[in-house]
């Protein structure tokens, strides 16, 4: 079967990009370098298409309390125009997608869901809507997302031809005022966009949700208002180098069914304190076993490392104890997602090791090709944007 190809897929050829199959899309991967792109994201912007995304929308009186039901957050306390990072997990408490929850209207939520997972998702979440009062949608063939990340975003969005403030689609926010994982209606070319602060980069930036049909006028009016600005397009390799070192899962690296939020580091997704009116806690799927988890000793924990060396580590390479000399030791873990940090000049890396060495400043290496590579443990993220 072809790979799908998203409404900017003539912007990316014509920009030169590269590109590459992912998560059953052919998406680019880069347009000039991986480096350039990256380091354009942290000190200006970068311009994003992921329109490959899964976009569901969930309508109707029992939205939320479904919500509450098939996901592991909090989706009723979600304010009005609000947005939630949030999982879809199984029985047993395992991760099967990641995903942002948008409170778009009263009675209505958009689930974002990744490309690859997003049939998945859809089939879950039709099967987990029985008995409750709701109607859902796959969006995403009839909307293209657009993201600008970067320092720079709020002066490109606010310079972009034709995208403007309506009042009586922006939920009674200023697009100024506009904070994170919130959203607000705007207009491009007088039809209606979603607009959310949000994204994947450890920056500042926006991700816009417009009609298919407006995709490639959109992505245009950006790139003009943006180039004297110093956006540049970016692909699919430096969005990875960025959430590498923004210290953000990915699915299939970090996060996958063999997986519980809990040993990834993020428990705090996990709302075990979802209860009804009357203080009676609502169940939701996968809760008694993320309960138990939540309470047993973790056999492996999400870690952040540091080389100390030149050579990075790499998915799937094996982390070891240090030894004498430049010979393996035991094996303690695996890494999950590693590369050269652009932003911080030396190889970074996730991976999952025992509880025993997981403490900051273990000193570790990585097995690379034979040798081991002398790598530290660390805090993550381990890039934080400066804050104004």
């Amino acid at each position: 079967m072809a790979d799908k190809t998203t409404p900017l897929h003539d912007e990316h050829v014509a920009l030169g990009a590269s590109m590459t199959p992912f998560g059953g899309w052919l998406m680019p991967l880069r347009y000039t370098s991986d480096l350039a792109e990256h380091r354009a994201v942290r000190e200006a912007a970068g311009l994003f298409d992921l329109s490959h995304m899964g976009n569901i929308n969930v309508t109707g009186p029992d939205a939320a309390a479904f919500l509450d039901y098939a996901l592991v957050g909090y989706i009723s306390k979600v304010r009005e125009m609000g947005a939630r990072y949030s999982m879809i997990c199984a029985q047993d408490g395992s991760v099967l997608d990641d995903l942002i929850v948008y409170h778009n209207a009263p009675g209505e939520y958009s689930v974002i869901a990744n490309a690859a997972n997003a049939g998945l998702v859809m089939s879950e979440l039709l099967q987990r809507a029985a008995g409750f009062d709701v109607v859902l949608r796959d969006v995403q063939p009839d909307q293209a997302l657009i993201a600008v990340q970067g320092p720079r975003a709020v002066e490109i969005m606010l310079a972009t031809k034709g995208l403007a403030e309506d009042a009586e689609i922006s939920g009674g926010t200023a697009f100024a005022d506009l904070k994170y994982y919130a959203c607000m209606g705007m207009r491009f070319e007088g039809e209606p966009v979603l607009v959310g602060r949000t994204g994947y980069t450890g920056e500042d930036g926006f991700e816009i949700w417009v009609p298919a049909g407006q995709a490639v006028a959109l992505w245009r009016a950006l790139l003009e208002a943006g180039e004297p600005l110093g956006l540049v397009p970016a692909g699919l390799s430096a969005r990875d180098s960025l959430r590498l070192e923004a210290g953000m899962p990915l699915y299939g690296h970090e996060l996958d069914t063999t997986t519980t939020p809990f040993e990834a580091g993020m428990g705090r997704v996990v709302r075990l304190d979802k209860v009804s009116d009357d203080g009676t806690p609502l169940p939701f799927v996968g809760r008694d076993a993320l309960a138990a988890r939540k309470e047993s000793a973790p056999a492996r924990v999400l870690v952040g490392l540091r080389g100390e060396g030149r050579r990075p580590a790499r998915a799937d390479y094996a982390v070891v104890q240090r030894g004498v000399g430049s010979e393996p030791g035991a094996v303690v873990g695996h890494v999950t997602s590693g590369a050269p940090s652009p932003t911080l000049g030396y190889p970074i890396a996730m991976a999952y090791v025992t509880p025993e060495v997981s403490a900051e400043g273990t000193e570790l290496a990585v097995d690379v090709r034979g040798r081991a590579e002398p790598f530290v443990v660390v805090p993550m993220p381990f890039y934080r944007r400066p804050q104004n």
